[in-house]
């Protein structure tokens, strides 16, 4: 089908979304301060935010989510071979320091809302099963009351991946106090973004001192490295986003970046064969802290405006598309907005169609039940038709953007483009 020309500036979902000038000009400013890339006083300060910010004992920081996950697993003394339930549909930097602890990894099913399936949870649960790890998918809380009480009734360790989350609330209560601990990404395209970046939390004394002796056992990451990291938003300010103005160069100018490593991957190649690069875990550089916390502190603004921007799709697109399922008395953020398209459409068909009009929709969440689609599903030892509502929803998936780039007007332009496909 061939869609019209708009007269309109790109409209993707992923490429760094969160990033405003603001936070171009800090990089830059950084940039020319390598004293301060390593160590500084913005961890702490990033850290005791986000121990007011939710109430809690400890917050301890990392150079991704992965590490502060695989710390948080650490931190529980498990033996080898113990089981970790999670579910299918969700990314690799999941799987991987699972196994690279020597558990296992018990995929399981979603409901409605993207979520763990309490019902398919339960009947996983085995004699090995040690932990279960709730995802509040794209800013979705999952069915708290049910999982706590699967968890309490046999005996599992709760972990909340939020990952998608941030700002979230279930029954009044922010999503990441509901478990013995939790984690946070700041990756490139989450609820903020500091290109690389993690969070773990914890009101438990004992949990919360392991992961910060753990911390304090890790290296900082090479300068190179976050040289690499805070060129970032300057490059895709200033050169990438605008060749996306014809896509194919755009991604073409991107990847070059990436093949030289002037830019960093946001998943290595390793990742999606099941392993866990060197890079982590390591610490959180202070670089990355200072545009975290610039970040951090525009929070509400980004999820207010992400709440607009979903309104509109949602009244655009009412009745057009399937929605994520909400859960009763849960404030969603809308990381992203997800919609289900039409089993007999072809949703590659639609995402190459609105991609040659400057409306980039692919952001790797979809396809396998794994992500990204490019992820070697049997080294995550995932058996394919074990998750089938997972597997349903990464082919039907199409996520719209929310961030704080997208303007209301430019969600109506995505919305015209996407009515084209319904028949």
């Amino acid at each position: 089908m061939k869609l019209e020309i708009f007269n309109h500036s790109l409209v993707s979902t992923s490429l760094s979304p969160n990033t405003e000038k603001d936070d171009v000009l800090l990089a830059l400013k950084m940039i020319f301060r390598p004293r301060k890339w390593k160590q500084g006083e913005e961890i702490s300060i990033l850290e005791n935010e986000f121990k007011n910010y939710f109430k809690v004992n400890e917050a301890v920081s990392f150079n991704s989510g992965r590490s502060a996950f695989l710390a948080i697993l650490k931190s529980f003394d498990l033996k080898e071979g113990e089981e970790v339930l999670f579910q299918a549909f969700t990314c690799n930097a999941v799987v991987n320091p699972i196994m690279r602890l020597k558990l296992k990894p018990v995929f399981v099913d979603c409901d409605e809302s993207f979520n763990i399936d309490p019902k398919d949870l339960k009947e996983k649960i085995t004699e090995k099963s040690k932990v279960v790890i709730v995802q509040h998918t794209f800013g979705q809380p999952a069915k708290m009351d049910e999982v706590l009480k699967i968890c309490k009734d046999n005996n599992l360790i709760l972990i909340e991946d939020c990952a998608h989350s941030l700002g979230a609330e279930y029954k009044g209560k922010k999503v990441g106090t509901f478990g013995k601990a939790a984690f946070f990404s700041f990756g490139r395209d989450k609820v903020i973004s500091s290109v690389f970046g993690g969070m773990a939390i914890t009101n438990d004394s004992k949990t919360g001192k392991k992961i910060r002796n753990f911390q304090r056992s890790c290296d900082f990451p090479s300068s190179f490295w976050v040289f690499q990291q805070l060129l970032h938003p300057i490059l895709m300010h200033y050169i990438i986003l605008p060749a996306y103005h014809f896509p194919s160069f755009g991604k073409f100018v991107l990847n070059f970046f990436q093949i030289f490593k002037i830019l960093s991957k946001a998943v290595d190649k390793k990742e999606k064969e099941g392993k866990l690069p060197s890079l982590f875990p390591k610490r959180l550089p202070n670089a990355l802290a200072i545009l975290a916390l610039n970040q951090l502190r525009k929070l509400e603004k980004f999820n207010i405006h992400r709440e607009r921007i979903a309104k509109v799709y949602s009244e655009g697109l009412r009745g057009r598309f399937e929605f994520q399922g909400k859960v009763d008395q849960t404030k969603r953020i809308f990381m992203r907005f997800p919609i289900l398209v039409d089993r007999k459409k072809d949703t590659e068909r639609i995402l190459v169609d609105l991609r040659k009009n400057k409306v980039l929709l692919n952001d790797g969440w979809r396809k396998t039940s794994i992500v990204p689609p490019d992820t070697d599903q049997k080294k995550m030892r995932y058996i394919i038709g074990s998750c089938p509502r997972a597997e349903e929803i990464a082919k039907r998936i199409i996520n719209l953007p929310t961030h704080i780039n997208i303007s209301e007007k430019e969600a109506r332009i995505v919305i015209k483009s996407l009515l084209k496909y319904v028949s």
